[in-house]
């Protein structure tokens, strides 16, 4: 699905993504965690085409960088990001059902023509993610939740091969946070499910059925590979720069920060 050889991108000279070799198989799902800075929504960029490698080789679904057509590429890509919100907010007006009809050309609003089978599939995501109450309202009406299921929706109405959700819970509260998860877990176990990428700063996230962890750090990978290997107590101190423990509920991992006696918390130097 994903193969990247020794990856490099520099920005004025500056490294941002240093050497990154990453293979991900069909079948698996990554989450990809670091802190900010970290160089994850650039790395999502470099696999999209959005920005050019420096140094080193990108494969995105047998296609390889600089032999192929990224438009036609990135239609078998679905995305969700703050990027796409903010681009939406000159069509706030639209409703619900339209912003998820727009995915099918991959476009901001719909400008192009569109099928009645393509309205129906719009129709029956916002039915199976439980906004049909509200498929006809205008994006500006939702909460925040209910936005972010919109563009869940509106990312897989072409049933992508390979889903990418940078930060997708960015702004919810915990109750929205834990609903829209659990839409994730319930799409990840479909048997047409996309191989995903998840993207956050909160290991808290990784759902069950997320099987593979990215740590990413200063834009060079510290670990990858099987998740409860991965999402180490020490692994996990390093990543994010904080004395971290690390626990086990429900098939997903939560973590604490280590206080000392005194009450502060024991920050690394990094």
């Amino acid at each position: 699905m994903i193969h990247v050889e020794g990856l490099s991108f520099y920005r004025e000279g500056k490294p941002i993504v240093s050497n990154v070799n990453w293979h991900v198989k069909k079948g698996e799902h990554w989450a990809v965690l670091g802190a900010n800075g970290s160089g994850k929504t650039t790395l999502l960029k470099l696999l999209t085409g959005y920005e050019w490698a420096s140094k080193g080789q990108i494969s995105v679904l047998g296609n390889r960088f600089g032999m192929t057509n990224l438009q036609e590429l990135r239609k078998k890509i679905g995305w969700v990001s703050a990027s796409l919100d903010q681009q939406y907010q000159i069509h706030e007006s639209l409703p619900c059902v339209d912003v998820i009809v727009s995915g099918v050309h991959a476009s901001i609003g719909v400008h192009e023509s569109i099928t009645k089978a393509d309205e129906q599939r719009a129709i029956e995501l916002a039915q199976s993610f439980g906004l049909e109450s509200i498929m006809y309202q205008p994006l500006n009406k939702l909460s925040q939740g209910e936005r972010k299921k919109v563009f869940l929706a509106r990312a897989i109405i072409n049933k992508p091969e390979l889903l990418i959700l940078d930060e997708a819970t960015s702004g919810l509260d915990l109750y929205a946070r834990e609903q829209l998860l659990e839409e994730i877990e319930n799409l990840l176990m479909k048997p047409e499910a996309p191989t995903l990428l998840y993207v956050s700063h909160y290991p808290e996230e990784i759902v069950p059925t997320i099987n593979k962890v990215l740590l990413l750090k200063e834009g060079q990978v510290l670990a990858s590979g099987q998740k409860e290997e991965v999402l180490t107590s020490e692994n996990l101190s390093n990543t994010l720069g904080l004395n971290i423990e690390v626990s086990w509920a429900n098939e997903r991992p939560w973590v604490k920060p280590v206080h000392l006696p005194d009450g502060t918390n024991n920050m690394l130097n990094y």
